[in-house]
């Protein structure tokens, strides 16, 4: 083996063997298989962080099952993106100098395709690189003919049982995209803006005042309202108000709805630009009235403002209401603004004929097959979010102002006034038999991706892979998504397929740097992962993706964390070059117990308690604590000990002490080879093969052997405290300065004979990684002179310091260092003390500081414990 390992060497290697291969196309075998279809990415350039996280921990859960020797199945695939493609590719065209309407629907769509081919070869390319075990012969792609053939089947079902209908509703219209956005899609943040108070000229005399945060929709106003129960407006119900400036005649009407603490208690109603006026407008049958169109623009019904941008015309018209005397106040107020969730531009309510969703009678089923435990969150807390949303959902609007996408199939008939929706485009109008026209709106883009675990493997055919791989076993995703998507294929898979369509929901944290902000390309805090691959190896990014990931919560990345996992991948990596100059004296057969060291029962033993730790952590999807178990064990516990403790054994001239030694060396490797695979797959494949631990690649290795990994608890008590007390005394050589080379004596009283014992059989082991010349049962006399000590499971331990150090001139350093941390730890404390500071500081500088306190404070504490070993105060001098 190499004297460095090379991760890019390695990794560029390997996925092209697996492939050829066929090992990620799966085999049929008994049982039901594991089966896992991948959340689509879009076509919009490079995987982010969040999709390298998703990625990883899918292709942990795929690699584990399949070294199980389940059938596996990871089916990849794409989302064309409705408005984020449709947006990018807008953009490309707009540094040409174009627009789409320039090319014409036809002419920009093909530009569209276009762009998803080149897209689409880039993010294959990157999945392939991270790694993830996929059935390429199986990649689908959301506007692939048989999914729009799917997609128009399930619109065609709901449209004929009435479940999808078109009606005007105010819906939220993004300026910028142009097209309309589902509730979800609103990204709501707190905004400090101002709430204006207007005076409403009322025809009997006098004024009544309304207060809004949105002057320019005064001018779509029908009516003021306010509540029937509150007596400071009794008197105006049923009288007529004038709208300011347009002068237009409005009733003042009374509802339930209207909240008499917000601003005056009495509010404007204008329906046609705000969803709860529009429902207020409905129950008390008032006009609807438009005032802007869907770019923001204010129309003919704004009067003197037509042609305006909106915020324009809101300054606009607050300086008329202040000419007029109408502005009462203005007051700051923090309300609730939706942004639209691929500009961040703010959205619009807008009135207009859209295609919905009745989702009620879908979502009860939904409901209950969670409450049942057919389907299952985790973290469980996300249940409770699904339920929330579940129990008050609303329509869906599914119709898009777009040209990319799944064209809505309805047709019109201009002379019968009526809507047909067929599998086959309809020739004529089946009443009158006169032209028909399309309609011109997409469908939203999560109409295609709600069927997508039954839509990937052939409905709406009955195919035998739907048959054979569905219902799903897990769903990996993000929490952000689980009204937009899990929640509606939930619906979709008991609605068109009579079964759910994955038995578990995995919802992981979203990335954050390490200052807490979501990664975004906008903050330009969000590298690229090839990138990242190229840099440290995509084995590394995996690691430490997956073991920064707690159960359910946000991760808080910083690309200096991946150093972690590449100095894994190293020792790792040593590990098995040390071995491979053993690979001779390997017999390919399991010695006795009978010939087993102390060392070996516990390594075996070891191997055995965390590969059931692992297989338990990963069946409930704990990956992080997986991850971090398998890389203690390895790190910890085969390299750090087990190695050291052996290696003598491994350069014996006794060859059946050798062949023990090695054996166990390599069974024991071999296993955590096994268990890190699903984390670090290029590096584990690259030493299973230059070992030869196994025919084939370590995919094909099977199910975890039992057999030489039983439980020892007797093995793992007498190495335990061997390891505690080679540890206290390598402490006490740190702490007193003691030489590298310098061996000590060590003296050892025991709280019971059989404690005694676990020594007596590990004395050899104790000698060699404490570097300890002569072992003593008992205390150490005053004859001794001072004596550094340590109890380690009630045994005492002490170190004779006159032979192995300058008692005066260690103590003398000691006190140095002592009086120079106490300076630095008073001048923190001083600091921290300072309410100024507190005040002023960045909460992560004060953290910082206060971690620096403690760090003192301790060191504080040892150099005392030190000085008071060696005869010296335990203060400062």
């Amino acid at each position: 083996m190499k004297s460095r390992y090379s991760p890019q060497e390695t990794e560029k290697k390997w996925y092209p063997i697996w492939l050829e291969k066929g090992l990620f196309t799966p085999k049929r075998k008994e049982g039901r298989p594991f089966v896992i279809v991948m959340p689509p990415p879009n076509i919009t350039g490079m995987l982010t962080m969040g999709h390298v996280l998703n990625m990883s921990l899918q292709d942990v859960l795929i690699r584990w099952n399949m070294t199980q020797g389940r059938e596996c199945l990871w089916l990849p695939g794409k989302d064309h993106a409705g408005i984020a493609t449709q947006n990018a590719v807008e953009r490309d065209l707009k540094a040409q100098g174009l627009s789409r309407h320039d090319l014409g629907r036809e002419k920009f769509l093909e530009k569209v395709w276009e762009w998803k081919e080149k897209m689409d070869h880039k993010i294959t390319q990157q999945i392939m690189d991270l790694g993830c075990a996929c059935d390429w012969s199986r990649e689908r792609f959301t506007m692939d003919e048989h999914l729009s053939l799917a997609v128009r089947t399930a619109f065609v079902r709901l449209f004929k049982e009435g479940l999808i209908y078109r009606g005007e509703y105010v819906i939220n219209s993004c300026p910028r995209c142009l097209t309309t956005l589902a509730d979800e899609e609103v990204e709501r943040e707190d905004f400090k803006g101002k709430l204006y108070y207007i005076r409403y000229p009322m025809e009997s005399g006098g004024h009544i005042s309304v207060a809004t945060t949105r002057p320019e929709t005064m001018l779509g106003d029908v009516a003021v309202a306010v509540n029937p129960s509150d007596t400071r407006y009794s008197k105006y119900v049923s009288e007529t108000a004038v709208l300011p400036i347009l002068k237009r005649r409005i009733p003042i009407i009374a509802d339930d709805f209207v909240d008499p603490d917000f601003g005056t208690g009495a509010v404007k109603v204008t329906p046609a630009h705000d969803a709860d006026d529009f429902e207020l407008g409905r129950r008390h049958g008032l006009k609807a009235i438009v005032v802007m169109d869907q770019r923001g623009i204010m129309n003919d019904n704004a009067g003197p403002y037509a042609g305006l941008e909106r915020f324009e015309a809101r300054s606009k018209i607050v300086e008329q209401l202040v000419r007029d005397g109408l502005l009462e106040k203005v007051e700051d107020y923090t309300y609730s603004l939706g942004k639209c969730y691929r500009c961040s531009t703010v959205v619009e309510p807008y009135l207009s004929k859209q295609f919905f969703v009745r989702m009620q009678p879908l979502a009860e089923p939904a409901i209950q097959v969670v409450k049942e435990g057919k389907i299952t969150f985790h973290p469980e807390r996300w249940t409770k979010v699904y339920f929330n949303w579940m129990e008050g959902i609303r329509d869906w609007c599914i119709s898009r102002q777009l040209w990319w996408g799944h064209r809505i199939p309805v047709w019109y008939c201009d002379a019968c006034d009526i809507m047909v929706s067929e599998m086959e485009d309809p020739p004529q109008c089946p009443r009158c038999g006169g032209p028909l026209h399309q309609e011109e709106d997409v469908l939203d883009t999560w109409f295609s991706s709600w069927l997508w675990p039954i839509s990937t493997l052939g409905w709406p055919e009955e195919t035998e892979d739907l048959k054979h791989y569905y219902p799903t076993s897990v769903l990996v995703t993000a929490p952000d998504i689980i009204f937009f998507w899990v929640a509606r294929m939930i619906m979709a898979g008991l609605h068109f397929k009579g079964e759910i369509p994955f038995d578990h929901v995995y919802l992981h944290g979203l990335i954050r740097d390490e200052f807490g902000r979501k990664m975004s390309k906008s903050l330009g805090n969000s590298p690229d992962p090839s990138d990242l691959i190229s840099k440290y190896g995509a084995d590394a990014l995996r690691f430490t993706m997956i073991s920064l990931t707690p159960k359910g919560s946000d991760i808080l990345f910083s690309e200096k964390y991946i150093e972690t996992g590449r100095n894994f991948a190293n020792k790792v990596w040593n590990a098995a070059r040390l071995l491979s100059g053993l690979i001779t004296y390997r017999t390919d057969k399991m010695p006795s117990k009978d010939d087993l060291d102390l060392c070996d029962r516990w390594i075996l033993s070891r191997a055995g308690q965390v590969t059931r730790r692992i297989t338990s952590l990963i069946e409930t999807f704990e990956l992080n604590q997986a991850a971090k178990a398998v890389y203690d064990f390895i790190w910890h516990e085969f390299c750090d000990w087990y190695l050291e403790l052996a290696k003598q054994r491994f350069y014996s001239d006794d060859e059946k002490m050798k062949g023990v030694a090695v054996e166990v060396a390599f069974t024991v490797l071999a296993q955590a080879l096994r268990l890190l695979h699903p984390i670090m797959p290029f590096l584990t494949e690259e030493i299973w093969s230059l070992l030869k631990l196994g025919e084939g690649s370590i995919l094909e290795s099977g199910s975890f052997p039992e057999a030489p990994f039983e439980h020892d608890p007797q093995a793992e008590r007498e190495i335990n405290l061997i390891k505690g007390i080679v540890e206290a005394v390598r402490n006490i050589r740190g702490e007193m300065n003691v030489h590298p080379s310098a061996e000590v004596d060590l003296f050892l009283s025991f709280p019971s004979e059989s404690m005694k014992d676990y020594v007596t059989d590990g004395e050899i082991y104790i000698r060699r990684m404490g570097k300890v010349k002569n072992i003593y049962i008992g205390r150490p006399s005053t004859d001794h002179g001072p004596v550094a000590s340590s109890i380690v499971d009630g045994v005492e331990i002490g170190v004779p310091l006159g032979e192995v150090i300058d008692i005066d001139v260690e103590r003398k350093r000691l006190q140095k260092e002592l009086r120079r941390v106490e300076a630095l730890l008073a001048k923190t404390e001083a600091r921290l003390g300072d309410t100024s500071f507190r005040q002023k500081a960045p909460p992560e500088v004060v953290a910082k500081e206060e971690n620096r306190s403690k760090h003192l404070a301790e060191t504080v504490s040892k150099l005392r414990r030190s000085l008071t070993m060696l005869g010296g105060q335990g203060g400062s001098l």
